[in-house]
This record gives C-alpha cells, sequence and structure tokens, in this order.
C-alpha cells in the first residue's frame, strides 16, 4: 500500500522522508492542478482576475468548509497558519497588563508573533510550564488552566502541538476559556487531514491551519476560520480592494481577508483537488495505518536504552507524529548524523539531556523506512 502511494508523490526516491509534518509533501496530481490553475490565470489574467476567481474562490471556501465543519463564509484562505495567527493577535485590540496564555509546546514563530504585539501594547504573553513527563490530556489542562488570571484576555493553544506532536485537549480548555469570557485562539497547524475537524460545533473563536502539510495540498495554501459573532474582530495584515469590489462578497470578513492585492491564487484554488484526492484514495484508511504505524515505532523507540518517553503512547495523544528524547547526542550533532550516514529527512532539536526527535508517518512512508529508523538510533546506543 505505501509503496504504491509513494509513487503518487514528488520525493526522491533515496531519501527515507520522515519529516511531513514541517512542510507536506503535494501528491503529483494535485500538483499538475495546481500548476494548471497558474497556466489558466497567464493566459488570461484579467478575465481570470476580475471574473474567473471570486466564483472559483468560493467554490473552495465551501468546499473547506465542508471539510472543517464551517459554513464557507466564516472561513478565508491564508498563506499558512502563522499568516493566520499574526492576523489574529494583530487585529486583537489589548491594553498594558493583558494577559495572552499559552504554554511551552507552542510553535516558537507564533509565539514570536505575540510577543511583538505584547511589546507594543504592555500585554504580558504567559508561558505554562507542560510537564515532562506528560501522563494524561487532564495534566496538561490543569497545568495550562493553573495559570488563567483575571487579566488572561486570550487563550492561544495548538490543536496538534508542533515540537511534540502532541494531540492537545483543545475543546476542554476553550470550552473553560468560553464560560470565563476568554477569547480563543487555536493554532491547526497540523490538523487538517490528520484528524477530523466540526469548526462550528467547536468551542473555538478563532482557528487557523494548513493544507500544504496532512492535507497534501501545495504550499501556500491554509484557511482562517472565525465564530460569526467574532469575525468583525478581524483586520487585514494588508489593505487593498477588498469591501469595494463590484465581484466581492457582502461579508466583510471574506472581502477584506480574502482579497489583499495581486497574488497567485494557484495554491487556494488547489485545496479542493487535494480534499478530492484524499477521498479518491480513501485517505481515513490511510490514516488508521498511518496511526497504527506511528505508535508501533515509538514504542519500539522507547525500548532502546538511549531513548525515553515524553508522553504516552495512544490514539488519543497522538495521530500521525510521535516525539521521543534521544539521550546523549546533541539537536544537530544527531540530525546530520542520520542524514549522512542513512539518508533519512527527521526533525531533531536539542532538548534537555539529548535531542528531541519527531516522526511523521504518512501514506507513503513504509514499515521499512521506520525500521531503518530503528536501526539508526540502536547503532548510537
Amino acid at each position: 500500500m505505501a509503496e504504491s502511494l509513494r509513487g503518487l508523490f514528488l520525493l526522491e526516491e533515496d531519501v527515507v522522508f520522515l519529516n511531513h509534518g514541517s512542510f507536506g509533501a503535494c501528491p503529483k496530481p494535485v500538483f499538475a492542478a495546481y500548476q494548471e490553475w497558474q497556466l489558466r490565470l497567464e493566459r488570461q489574467p484579467v478575465r481570470f482576475f476580475v471574473r474567473d476567481l471570486w466564483p472559483e474562490l468560493k467554490k473552495m471556501r465551501d468546499a473547506l468548509g465542508a471539510y472543517v465543519g464551517c459554513a464557507g463564509d466564516n472561513i478565508v484562505p491564508v498563506v499558512n497558519a502563522t499568516t493566520g495567527v499574526n492576523m489574529i493577535c494583530q487585529s486583537l485590540k489589548f491594553e498594558p497588563g493583558d494577559e495572552i496564555l499559552s504554554n511551552s509546546h507552542e510553535y516558537g514563530a507564533c509565539t514570536r508573533a505575540w510577543n511583538k504585539v505584547c511589546g507594543k501594547t504592555g500585554a504580558k504573553y504567559v508561558i505554562a510550564p507542560i510537564p515532562d513527563p506528560i501522563e494524561s490530556h487532564e495534566q496538561i489542562v490543569e497545568a495550562i488552566w493553573s495559570h488563567v488570571s483575571d487579566r488572561t484576555k486570550v487563550l492561544f493553544i495548538s490543536h496538534i502541538t508542533s515540537p511534540s506532536g502532541i494531540v492537545f485537549p483543545a475543546e476542554e480548555l476553550c470550552r473553560r476559556a468560553k464560560e470565563r469570557g476568554i477569547l480563543t485562539v487555536v493554532d491547526g497547524a497540523h490538523c487538517a487531514g490528520q484528524i477530523p475537524l466540526h469548526l462550528e460545533d467547536s468551542p473555538f473563536d478563532f482557528y487557523t491551519g494548513n493544507c500544504h502539510k496532512w492535507l497534501c495540498a501545495p504550499k501556500g495554501a491554509g484557511f482562517l476560520y472565525s465564530k460569526s459573532d467574532k469575525k468583525h474582530l478581524l483586520e487585514p495584515l494588508v489593505v487593498s480592494w477588498g469591501g469595494n469590489n463590484e465581484m466581492s462578497s457582502e461579508d466583510p470578513f471574506v472581502d477584506e481577508l480574502q482579497w489583499q492585492g495581486t497574488s497567485d491564487p494557484a495554491s487556494y484554488l488547489a485545496i479542493t483537488d487535494a480534499i478530492q484526492f484524499q477521498k479518491d484514495h480513501d485517505w481515513d484508511s490511510v490514516r488508521t495505518r498511518c496511526q497504527s504505524m506511528v505508535h508501533w515505532v515509538k514504542d519500539e523507540l522507547e525500548k532502546l536504552p538511549n531513548v525515553r518517553a515524553w508522553y504516552p503512547t495512544n490514539g488519543d495523544m497522538q495521530k500521525q507524529m510521535a516525539a521521543v528524547i534521544v539521550k546523549d547526542k546533541l539537536g544537530q550533532e544527531l540530525k546530520d548524523y542520520l542524514m549522512n550516514q542513512f539518508n533519512i529527512e527527521i526533525p531533531v532539536w536539542t532538548y534537555a539531556e539529548g535531542s528531541v526527535m519527531r516522526v511523521s508517518v504518512q501514506g507513503y512512508t513504509t514499515q521499512a523506512e521506520l525500521e531503518l529508523l530503528l536501526d539508526a538510533i540502536k547503532a548510537l546506543a
């Protein structure tokens, strides 16, 4: 199964690619559709931008909305989840002493974005430490919630964390925040295509994610979702013709955030093709197989004397990514060893007594590739 799917991707055949989580990988049919959108634009740019684009973007938003469980007019395309986070944090109004509550497992670029806003406004970015090792979702909830104060204005968390690959208890944390009148912002960079989403029924006020990762769309394809009653709080990063276009939607949220100047929208439009690709290849079954492989490789790695567990192996806490602590070898040294001696592309970074190593398993990953990783780490011991 994995071998046959590998042929549908553009990945170099001699690389053991266990890093889908960083930038994704686009299947050949989806990439071809992406290029066809680009050709269509270049053949008649005026017709494309003035007459064709808005209806096509609406089709895409409706398809993506159905995929993530929300109305098409409550979602807009963005380049990536980091852009979505920036749009949110730069739109919200803060006063000195206001607090944005987050935690120690967040993506560094988003932490920098919040700190930048705090530096300008006098607000404070509060990082709740996540225990190590992690024992349960309940432990994560209490670790973060214990830092809520009367000044907490925003809760910012990932749905699936980038450094650790953990499915965070986002619904429970955001439900508590909603009861306290705290705005909730969720970074879902790793979620679309990896776990089912039902955004309209969720307690999330704002949610941003990538389509170029686990949904396998082209690079530069993400989305930003807002609850209907919160859309007025968001502003575009770039003020352009949105809201002043005869072809535009009546919804200012869509108008202003969807169009921020001339750019190549092909990656956005190819999201629909990525959704169809996964339907055509029974991706529910692919995901189930990938999750079983992740559980297996994580458990096998943790049996090695130079590896320790960071959190439990179970379906609630991990899906298609898993992270372990490799002792003694520091980040870049371990990364170079795996690439130079085994041609394994995998993210590694320095942590505590050694390194974090995060394994991603996608439909093209084979059992033999995971066994090679095990042999490589075993050799270090």
